[in-house]
């Protein structure tokens, strides 16, 4: 990862949503353990249309963001979330419009090489 490069994630929100994960980290980790670098975890929560960011360094989670000016995601419907990487900070839209800034917290950014997701949706298109 570097600025001006961005990750794309299309797909369709299941029928009946719980919730889905979307994370940028340094390493894919194990099935039991996440690696000790998560640049960015987006989790989106249906229930109480919550959509919170975080980054885990060394092993550690900091706090959570949860501000958004709306939230995005239909069940049974499709989306584009798109991940843009600038100098300072991860943008991230879904379906054309902004909908947060989360500061970067990994300083090396070309470590961040893993796109993890799991969840309520199935994935159409990756780039």
């Amino acid at each position: 990862m570097r600025p001006g490069k961005k990750v794309v994630v299309v797909g369709v929100v299941d029928s009946r949503p719980d919730r889905f994960y979307v994370a940028l980290s340094c390493g894919r980790g194990t099935s039991r353990e996440p690696p000790p670098d998560v640049a960015l975890e987006v989790c989106v929560r249906f229930r109480d249309r919550q959509v919170l960011r975080r980054a885990c360094l060394s092993g550690s989670w900091g706090d959570v963001d949860r501000a958004v000016p709306f939230f995005p995601f239909i069940r049974d419907q499709p989306f584009k979330i798109e991940i843009h990487c600038e100098q300072s900070r991860f943008r991230m839209f879904v379906d054309g419009q902004q909908l947060f800034d989360f500061c970067h917290r990994v300083t090396s950014l070309s470590a961040i090489d893993t796109l993890w997701i799991k969840g309520s949706i199935t994935i159409t298109k990756l780039a």
